[in-house]
């Protein structure tokens, strides 16, 4: 691993202060990092994962009703139209947030 070298920088307490702020909106504690990233990259992005996460529970929702569903056709043959129905609502709901999450990414691109 290569050997860190120290940087030093003279800074007022409002520009700390402010360097604070950033990091608190970054969610980012370790001021080494952040200010490393920032003089390398001169930006940080934040990406809200809320839409993402959402997607996750609707698949894990929707996947766990289908093993259900899959395990009563094998052991009865068949299931009901009513659980294909389920399945089907919430596959639109699973493609109304996926299309949330593609808008949301093509607005970063701009």
């Amino acid at each position: 691993m290569e050997k860190r070298k120290r940087l030093e920088a003279r800074l007022t307490e409002q520009e700390l202060k402010l360097i604070k702020e950033k990091m608190k909106k970054c969610g980012i504690r370790n001021k080494s990092a952040f200010l490393r990233k920032m003089a390398i990259d001169g930006y940080l992005i934040r990406l809200d994962l809320s839409d993402v996460k959402e997607m996750i529970r609707l698949l894990r929702i929707n996947s766990n009703n289908l093993n259900q569903y899959a395990r009563k056709a094998n052991e009865c043959g068949s299931v009901y139209e009513k659980d294909i129905l389920e399945l089907q609502n919430q596959q639109k709901l699973i493609w109304v947030e996926m299309r949330k999450i593609l808008e949301n990414l093509s607005r970063l691109q701009k």
